[in-house]
């Protein structure tokens, strides 16, 4: 390597990538951006499969500067990609895994754009190979944006362009002691604190591919890591946003992606001890991170499953999943000018499930989609009470 800084420092963490890894180094040679202005920073985590030996030739032959480090397994993707950052030397890193490849006009445009608006990340649209991507965040190409008022919130994944200084300033690095979740904290730090975020959507830069070996990373992860990593990721949003309508949008993340599908028809496949044991996982969450703001932003049968953790209703659970699975369709309720669905339950007295766990609200009624803010210009701080239905769970635990 000479002594230029180069544009884009490629960290690449690789364990037993092969035959992946291959295509992935190609697709980095290939940038249109030129192999004078980025350098490759890969580690090894002590793969078996050849990934290190075939590092140190592509090192040797390419003409994009390139270092290798080998090491032992560290266990989880955090600590090499930690290590790699602190190695690269580029104004801007990109996190790009070993099993997936660039576009190739990828870094050209992405830069270009970063450098144009003086955004701190910038977001390239992404397609799956043999498995999904997001699409919400691509509709429409952003100069510039921010975590409340774009569906960025919804991608979370460390695929991204950060400038590095950003990271250098925050020390921002991910968490190694999670095998899950840690680049969620360390995206939506990075959200948090950057001054701007753009959006590259009509140029597909990342291709995010789907192994057919079985050897995936997040393989056997247990319903308490997933549940801990939302946890974690809520206590970063409190942290950064204040009570309110701003906090309330993100927060409607963690409560969608990682613990709704932990309640989801998987629940009835599951010996009914695991499914205690979720609900019994989720209930403090919703004591503390609940509020009214993330209630209105969910549809019915979502919040009401959320609603069977806080109250600590397995039987209801198991009723709302078999309901959903026969395919019911529930009667529309009007009253008062408003209008409920008729899930399991409802207008039954139950405690804790008040009629405004089965109230249609804006969302459902707009026939939007259920992750989409109501309204990201109201977004504005307004202090949000809890709602009704965790009000009178907390009254039924204090005469427990």
């Amino acid at each position: 390597m000479n002594g230029n800084e180069p544009d884009v420092s490629v960290i690449i963490g690789a364990y037993e990538a092969m035959p992946y890894l291959v295509r992935c180094l190609e697709s980095v040679e290939a940038q249109t951006i030129g192999a004078e202005r980025i350098e490759i920073v890969a580690v090894d985590d002590g793969s078996t499969d050849g990934t290190g030996e075939y590092l140190d030739e592509f090192a040797v032959r390419s003409k994009v500067a390139a270092r290798v480090v080998r090491q032992a397994n560290s266990g989880g993707p955090g600590g090499p990609r930690n290590l790699g950052l602190s190695l690269a030397r580029g104004r801007y890193v990109f996190f790009l895994d070993a099993d997936d490849y660039f576009g190739v006009e990828a870094l050209e445009r992405m830069v270009a754009v970063a450098d144009r608006a003086g955004t701190d990340v910038v977001l390239g649209r992404t397609e799956g190979v043999n498995r999904g991507a997001g699409k919400s965040m691509y509709r429409k190409n952003a100069e510039r944006t921010d975590v409340f008022s774009s569906s960025i919130k919804f991608t979370l994944s460390a695929q991204k362009l950060f400038r590095r200084e950003l990271l250098v300033r925050h020390e921002l690095r991910f968490d190694e002691g999670m095998r899950l979740g840690e680049d969620a904290l360390f995206t939506m730090e990075a959200y948090l604190r950057a001054d701007g975020v753009s959006v590259v959507a009509d140029h597909t830069c990342y291709y995010l591919v789907g192994r057919d070996d079985g050897k995936h990373v997040t393989k056997g992860i247990d319903h308490a890591a997933i549940i801990d990593a939302a946890h974690r990721l809520m206590k970063l949003i409190a942290a950064h946003v204040p009570p309110g309508d701003r906090r309330d949008l993100l927060m409607v993340r963690p409560f969608v992606t990682s613990l709704l599908p932990q309640l989801g028809p998987i629940v009835l496949k599951q010996p009914d001890e695991r499914g205690r044991d979720k609900l019994a996982l989720v209930a403090p969450l919703m004591e503390t991170y609940w509020t009214d703001g993330v209630a209105k932003r969910l549809k019915v049968g979502e919040r009401l499953r959320l609603t069977c953790a806080a109250t600590g209703r397995f039987d209801v659970l198991k009723e709302v999943l078999a309901f959903e699975r026969a395919g019911t369709v529930p009667d529309v309720v009007e009253r008062e000018g408003r209008r409920y669905l008729a899930y399991p339950h409802f207008g039954k007295g139950t405690e804790g499930f008040t009629d405004e766990v089965y109230e249609v609200r804006v969302a459902e009624r707009a026939g939007e989609e259920h992750l989409t803010p109501l309204d990201p210009a109201a977004a504005t701080g307004r202090r949000s009470r809890p709602s009704r239905v965790l009000r009178a769970v907390r009254r039924l635990r204090r005469g427990l």
